[in-house]
């Protein structure tokens, strides 16, 4: 089976490249042939056979020219039509797998790729894996960023909404082009030749389901994680929270949970806009961001992990991860976190942007792992998808 791997970015840069590089790379031993598809720039670490890429499109940098050029290239761009035709006139796939394509590749590589079939007669699927909500909300989060609350005002294709709550970077003129990108490519009906939508969480897949087109071809399957060592690890007195300093990740209210519990210390792992407000609580010890063995370490050694997160996440892998380690997870109860945590088994639970619950929550654990009285071997409780059985799933769907 040939697989063309379809992303803007083909360098690390976030959870989809991480998704397409190792289920690429599993893939490719199991002996499939994997080409990828996307933007240009100096860090891409994956391609295709006859070099043909996008410009890099850099929205916070240019000529004015260029970025007045921008509105009409995030809608429809001819240059990666052009440029993806290359790829399947000499590749040939078998699946065309989308993944985040939006602003830089935009929705017309799908009407190339039709093109391409009916001249060819190729039977060549079309699967999309849903990181995010861009299907149905245009700024892809389903959160207002002036508000600060989540939103599903465009759900139904209510595009205008966008526009209106200046959604975009908060921003009236990109919310503009977002909510014309949207209406633009629900007129062309262009997702319905989408064979197959693959949803990380049940709750992605319930809004994607919101549009008809869409409902038909959704199927949930969470994400892959790394075959990890399971060994047992002596654990040391704090809490962890490891991820972006940032106000949808809830660390303000993981901050405001750590005043309250002033014997709990905690450890955190990452770096972000509110790195100056997690410096000034005196029972917080930032370590900056982490990876690799660091992080390993961060993670195992812990009583628990936090991820206190107030908007939706899809299928966050720290959450995965920590429990793969051996770590219990204390998540909030959105979006798809609570489809990863075993209530009482796993981790615990806790009511999103409640800090009264937050902390109930985290002293429960506490009291459990300084006791020694529960969460204390979740190996046999773990059962998240490898990369080698998600990858044999995958082609079972696709053949």
């Amino acid at each position: 089976m040939k697989v063309l791997m379809i992303n803007k970015f083909l360098y690390p840069n976030g959870g989809s490249e991480t998704y397409i590089f190792k289920l690429g790379e599993q893939l490719q031993k199991m002996g499939h042939e994997v080409q990828f598809f996307g933007m240009e720039h100096e860090g891409r670490c994956v391609g295709n056979r006859v070099e043909a890429y996008t410009s890099d499109m850099e929205f916070h940098g240019g000529s004015l020219l260029t970025k007045l050029s921008y509105p009409i290239k995030t809608i429809y761009s001819r240059e990666a039509r052009k440029q993806i035709r290359k790829v399947l006139d000499d590749f040939s796939p078998d699946v065309c797998h989308l993944n985040n394509f939006n602003y830089q590749l935009t929705p017309s590589i799908i009407l190339e790729i039709v093109k391409w079939r009916k001249k060819t007669g190729k039977t060549c699927k079309i699967v999309y894996t849903a990181h995010d909500g861009q299907l149905v909300c245009p700024n892809h989060m389903l959160r207002n960023p002036i508000r600060q609350e989540n939103c599903e005002r465009c759900l139904g294709g209510n595009y205008l909404n966008c526009t209106k709550g200046k959604c975009i970077h908060g921003s009236t003129l990109k919310s503009v082009v977002g909510t014309m990108e949207a209406y633009f490519w629900n007129w062309k009906k262009v997702y319905q030749h989408i064979d197959t939508i693959i949803c990380c969480s049940q709750f992605m897949k319930s809004k994607l389901d919101t549009n008809p087109i869409l409902a038909e071809k959704t199927i949930v399957k969470h994400n892959f994680v790394d075959n990890i060592e399971w060994r047992d690890t002596p654990k040391k007195d704090y809490v962890l929270y490891f991820g972006r300093y940032s106000e949808e990740k809830g660390v303000k209210l993981l901050l405001q949970a750590c005043r309250e519990l002033p014997e709990i210390p905690f450890v955190f792992a990452g770096a972000g806009l509110l790195e100056g407000e997690v410096n000034q609580v005196v029972n917080v010890r930032n370590v900056g961001f982490q990876t690799g063995e660091n992080l390993e370490k961060l993670v195992r050694e812990a009583r628990f992990s936090v991820y206190p997160s107030v908007w939706y996440e899809n299928c966050p892998f720290s959450v995965i991860e920590s429990q793969m380690y051996g770590t219990p997870v204390l998540g909030s109860r959105i979006g798809g976190i609570p489809e990863l945590i075993k209530e009482g088994i796993t981790g615990e639970l806790f009511d999103a942007g409640s800090v009264d619950d937050l902390i109930k929550k985290i002293t429960l654990l506490w009291n459990k792992q300084r006791t020694e009285a529960g969460y204390q071997d979740i190996k046999e409780q773990v059962d998240f998808t490898s990369v080698e059985t998600y990858s044999e799933w995958y082609c079972e769907v696709l053949m």
